[in-house]
């Protein structure tokens, strides 16, 4: 008779198939749909840690920037308020007691050997940082440390020590104010420190890059010309 296969034979292939369907991988759709979705996380993640990692750079640098202003700010004070002849001075300091402009250096000297009587003269001058560096978007000045020994006819003893104190200065002003002999009266000191060379990390990170002023009015103890 033609009754057909068994119940149990019908119960078999359809658990089998079952089981085929259960072990089925994924399709290419499935697969690209997850990798599209993959590579978005890890490319908001990079960006986070990127944008975080510039963040930070950019806090660390303008702090160092702001303790090596402050060092140097504390510095110059007192090399002025120990130097004597100071330079440069107004022709005639009683009616014009205060250059203007303003000068780009002070000079003084800071040391005499009371043995051989050689002078050492420092200077501190402000002076264009390289072209290079201002054309990429650098600050336009630096301050420099110039130190010769002279002897007692005025000449020159040995190479000239000169170095940068600090670099990123967005502008920097010296104001002499002199008294009748001449002597300096006064000396202020205004000072501002842009760290430019961190612009474009600054901007890639959305911070702005902070500038820091500094003013300060040093009297020399030794009222010297």
């Amino acid at each position: 008779s033609n009754e057909g296969p068994p119940r149990r034979e019908l119960l078999s292939r359809g658990q089998a198939l079952n089981i085929d369907q259960s072990r089925r991988g994924f399709s290419i759709v499935e697969l690209l749909v997850a990798l599209s979705i993959t590579s978005i996380l890890l490319a908001g993640t990079l960006q986070a840690l990127q944008t975080s990692f510039n963040s930070y750079k950019v806090t660390t640098e303008s702090a160092s920037s702001h303790v090596v202003a402050r060092m140097v700010m504390h510095r110059v004070p007192a090399m002025v308020r120990n130097g004597t002849e100071f330079a440069p001075f107004p022709v005639n300091p009683i009616r014009n007691p205060e250059l203007i402009p303003d000068p780009p250096f002070i000079e003084f000297t800071s040391s005499v050997d009371p043995a051989t009587g050689h002078r050492e003269i420092t200077r501190l001058e402000r002076r264009d940082a390289p072209s290079e560096f201002v054309d990429n978007g650098g600050a336009p000045f630096e301050l420099w440390f110039v130190r010769t020994v002279l002897d007692v006819d005025g000449n020159q003893l040995g190479d000239i020590d000169e170095f940068p104190l600090l670099t990123d200065v967005q502008n920097i002003r010296f104001t002499l104010n002199y008294d009748v002999g001449p002597r300096l009266e006064r000396m202020t000191l205004d000072l501002t420190v842009r760290p430019q060379s961190l612009e474009d990390v600054a901007i890639a990170a959305g911070v702005d890059t902070p500038s820091f002023r500094f003013v300060t009015t040093v009297k020399p103890q030794r009222l010297g010309r």
